[in-house]
């Protein structure tokens, strides 16, 4: 699949407005999250908050920078986008990339491996998994920057001018392709046509994922936990998990570490997107205002513990006079049964099953940091 075509599709499934959900590795992780991260940070030989520092800093987008300033003032979802690059990319972009680097530490080399390749390793990392791993930050950097497309269909006044929602759409568009056209050259000069096909099928992946999660979160969509969980690992999984696989193969580890490798991203990833479905439920108060997705775990357990019929009686009664709904009455609701001890055990259940993948692999530092943060997403 050619560049173009990715983000012709990514930006189809991305367009959207109103409620955004939690992204991965976002920085509404709890403070036990962020220190296994920051630790995590010392142990392959540069901080992952460099990461994509040449394209993020090239000419082409620090232009784009300047115009988003044109942006202040309208309700714009791009400007959060660039607020957080600046004010909070330590814990909110550079974490899959990260992790890349981990296990391939964790890992090292192939007993198989050519001297060659043992040659270009630095820090127990060869370059090759370096720049994948700068290949997965900017695929998802992409994506987040797509995320930033408002339908204009459903513009209201109060989002600002019409012409800056305009602008900023074209912005989002522009800069989202010149990530992902950076991130498809880069995979290129892999040369590796395995790790080539496994980060094109992550990138549909995402895409797909996405589009399911913006079509289901409504009042009334009738999403099963089944379905939750292949909607979420498409679209905060897969990207992670096929990474990790193909930084074995880069390494040129046979299949069963390639296989553990994916498993560990995989199950990492889906215990982090419940950790932060379930942050709303578990850290507000009675009667405090919290922002939640209909497609967050907690709810869609929720529906389909009390039942259709019961769920649409709720959200009648916590609507107010104006026809809105009061979510805070809403989160009380769904904390009232086990939507919300059931995504706990889900998340629970999915840091184990990384913490056991990892274990296959050799005792060292980069893995006792991999633990610590599988064993995060377990702490609420």
């Amino acid at each position: 699949m050619f560049p173009a075509t990715w983000s012709r599709l990514s930006r189809m499934a991305l367009s959207s407005r109103g409620r955004r959900t939690l992204s991965l590795f976002s920085s509404s992780a709890p403070s036990n999250w962020s220190k296994a991260v920051a630790d995590a940070e010392k142990i392959v030989g540069y901080p992952t908050s460099f990461m994509s520092l040449r394209c993020l800093l090239s000419d082409e987008l620090s232009n784009v920078a300047i115009q988003v300033k044109r942006l202040v003032g309208t309700q714009h979802p791009l400007l959060h986008t660039a607020r957080d690059f600046v004010f909070d990319s330590g814990n909110n972009l550079p974490t899959r990339g990260l992790i890349v680097l981990l296990l391939s530490k964790a890992a090292g080399p192939s007993h198989t491996a050519s001297d060659l390749l043992a040659q270009d390793t630095v820090s127990g990392i060869h370059t090759s998994q370096r720049n994948l791993a700068e290949i997965t930050e900017l695929i998802h950097t992409a994506f987040l920057v797509h995320r930033g497309i408002v339908d204009l269909k459903e513009w209201t006044v109060s989002d600002g001018p019409l012409k800056d929602m305009e602008f900023g759409n074209k912005i989002a568009v522009l800069s989202g392709d010149f990530l992902l056209a950076n991130a498809c050259t880069g995979l290129a000069q892999l040369n590796n046509t395995k790790v080539v096909e496994l980060i094109s099928s992550a990138i549909g992946d995402v895409v797909q994922g996405i589009y399911n999660e913006n079509t289901s979160n409504t009042e009334e969509n009738s999403l099963d936990v089944e379905a939750w969980e292949e909607h979420t690992f498409l679209s905060h999984g897969a990207l992670l998990a096929k990474s990790c696989q193909a930084a074995m193969e880069l390494a040129q580890h046979d299949k069963e570490a390639q296989r553990l490798a994916y498993t560990f991203g995989k199950h990492l990833s889906m215990g982090h997107r419940l950790n932060s479905d379930l942050l709303p439920f578990v850290k507000s108060s009675a009667g405090e205002s919290a922002t939640f997705s209909f497609s967050a775990a907690p709810v869609v357990f929720h529906r389909q513990i009390v039942g259709q019929e019961r769920w649409s009686q709720q959200l009648q009664q916590v609507k107010t006079r104006r026809n809105e709904l009061d979510y805070s009455k809403l989160l009380a609701a769904v904390k009232s049964e086990k939507g919300v001890s059931t995504a706990m055990d889900l998340c629970c259940y999915h840091g184990n099953k990384a913490l056991e993948a990892i274990q296959a692999f050799p005792s060292s530092e980069a893995r006792s940091a991999l633990e610590n943060i599988a064993s995060a997403i377990t702490k609420f």
